[in-house]
């Protein structure tokens, strides 16, 4: 066992009262085969396999505090922070640390679906029925978070509901030591029905942090689901996060995992398609600078014929950033007629910046369209050159030509307005300006 998980197996064991004591059942029978799950479980290290370029261990080491009386430690109000996308209106929710709140326009989404903490649920034959079911335990973060987890938040859609406003929910950091909080949420979207759901981060201030999040999604027969998580968060902080995706027949996904900035970051996607029909998008963008980390893992299992998934991941990293992709589409047997893409390009735009891909099919069935590719270089000395004669400056033509890099993973949003803003931020964060809102007032 590595040192940095037995130091939290030690902690549920001296608090396991006071961790169940303010947990609901449901997370409670989780709980101890997670611990046991723990015992026999190892983090990955930089280097144990020809493309892992993370050091998990290195990452869960230092002793954050884990706030297992569970108080809310922020006194900010939901009032002072803002995170506007122009032209959209959300349904806005927060998580300040590990804590659940709702914000004046909590509760208006429409068709009765909810946004509710799971220790305050009005459904809570939904959160038995599942939580912890999506997610599976041989991923040891997802072990480690189903261990500690003594809250989280559930978005639930009933059968047949749309949403009529994007849900918008905001993870804050903001505590006055070095913290790790443990986030869990739990998406539902039922049969027929339809949610529009976008998840930020963003920290206050300089301390150290650490988010070790787990996200459950389940889309019901003929359900479509737009998830759409997007990075602001400050160097110190560290993200561990694990997304698991149960789709059922003629369902449609839409994941969009977008990093503009951070720390240290590591992701792990596992969608299952268990239903004849679905059609699956995941996608995902990552610009890094300075010593920033990006970690993108990804699994597809198709186990379920005639389904569609299309996977891009695109990278720019420049001065001594580091970034990494491992995917796999997996096609298990008697499973034909699937049409499955995985893609990942990557600029590297200075000698000293690395990018580690490993892009993978595995497929055990006839009459299948699948393929993968993968580039890594730098910008088109070209093209550079054709945008210097024309009398445009390096500087913008470089810029320039890393937006033209990232639109086929902006277009991918199916929300016009975030489009329009993640275009937005993509140009100033590759200009190297600051991202913050001007009506937020959280950092000022």
């Amino acid at each position: 066992m590595n040192n940095a998980l037995k130091q939290y197996i030690d902690l549920h064991d001296e608090q396991q009262a006071t961790i169940e004591r303010l947990a609901p059942a449901p997370l409670n029978a989780m709980r101890k085969q997670a611990r046991q799950v723990l015992e026999n479980a190892t983090l990955p290290r930089k280097g144990s396999d020809d493309y892992e370029a993370t050091d998990l261990n290195a990452a869960l080491e230092p002793n954050y505090g884990v706030n297992v009386n569970h108080v809310d430690l922020s006194r900010e109000s939901t009032t002072k922070f803002r995170c506007e996308v122009p032209n959209l209106s959300t349904c806005l929710y927060y998580v300040f640390n590990d804590t659940f709140r709702p914000s004046e326009t909590a509760g208006k989404s429409g068709d009765n679906a909810s946004v509710e903490s799971f220790q305050n649920t009005k459904h809570p034959q939904v959160l038995e029925q599942y939580y912890g079911t999506i997610a599976r335990l041989d991923n040891t973060c997802t072990a480690l978070n189903t261990m500690l987890a003594q809250d989280g938040v559930l978005i639930y859609v009933p059968k047949g509901s749309h949403t009529t406003r994007p849900i918008q929910l905001i993870n804050v950091f903001d505590a006055n030591a070095q913290l790790l909080a443990v986030r869990r949420l739990l998406i539902v979207v039922e049969d027929d029905a339809q949610a529009r759901i976008l998840v930020c981060d963003h920290t206050k201030g300089d301390r150290r942090y650490l988010s070790l999040e787990t996200v459950e999604i389940y889309a019901g027969r003929n359900a479509h689901v737009d998830y759409y998580h997007m990075e602001e968060s400050g160097m110190e902080t560290s993200r561990l996060s694990q997304l698991w995706v149960n789709q059922q027949q003629d369902s449609n996904v839409l994941i969009d995992g977008i990093t503009l900035t951070n720390g240290f970051t590591r992701n792990d996607y596992c969608i299952d398609v268990n239903g004849k029909g679905a059609t699956t998008q995941l996608l995902g963008m990552a610009i890094a600078t300075g010593t920033q980390h990006v970690d993108n893992h990804t699994l597809i299992n198709h186990n379920a014929p005639q389904c569609q998934s299309n996977e891009m991941f695109k990278y720019v990293l420049n001065d001594n950033a580091i970034g990494a992709f491992a995917g796999k589409i997996l096609v298990k047997p008697g499973c034909p007629k699937i049409d499955a893409y995985q893609g990942n390009r990557n600029i590297v735009a200075s000698p000293t910046a690395r990018m580690y891909t490993k892009p993978q099919l595995e497929i055990y069935t006839d009459d299948v369209r699948c393929s993968h590719g993968s580039t890594v270089g730098q910008l088109d000395q070209e093209a550079l050159f054709y945008m210097q004669t024309r009398g445009i400056a390096l500087p913008v033509a470089q810029k320039l030509l890393m937006q033209a890099f990232m639109s086929d993973v902006i277009d991918g949003v199916r929300l016009e307005s975030l489009r329009e803003r993640l275009r937005h931020l993509v140009e100033v964060r590759l200009g190297g300006d600051d991202l913050m809102c001007t009506t937020c007032e959280l950092k000022k």
